[in-house]
């Protein structure tokens, strides 16, 4: 069974620094590309960034593009998500989803919240 677990989040000040991981389980890691999600309160979920399976591809949102990085350890099936200088705007529960083709799998998210 298929699962992703996300973690690094926390309540810090703007301008900070934070690593988000993924950990994925019970899927040939290598297989998928993966992403990062985020979740504002009271908005859809959108696009942040994303990676394909042996790295040489990674894509950004313009919001992040500069102070985010991608990557991920395909020998730790886990991906990261380096965030520098936070704003509030970026304020939300992040997701982490694993796709293949079609399929797509999604971990439970876990909450950024950047204080002014």
């Amino acid at each position: 069974q298929a699962r992703l677990t996300e973690s690094g989040g926390g309540l810090v000040e703007a301008g900070a620094s934070l690593t988000l991981s993924c950990v994925a389980s019970g899927i040939t890691f290598t297989n998928y590309a993966m992403g990062w999600f985020r979740q504002g309160p009271g908005k859809e979920r959108t696009f942040v960034a994303s990676i394909s399976w042996n790295s040489v591809s990674t894509y950004y949102s313009d919001s992040v593009d500069g102070r985010f990085t991608v990557s991920r350890d395909n020998a730790k099936n886990t991906v990261y998500l380096q965030m520098n200088n936070l704003i509030p705007a970026d304020t939300g529960v992040f997701y982490c989803k694993a796709r293949c083709f079609s399929q797509d799998y999604w971990g439970q998210g876990t909450q950024v919240t950047v204080s002014s």
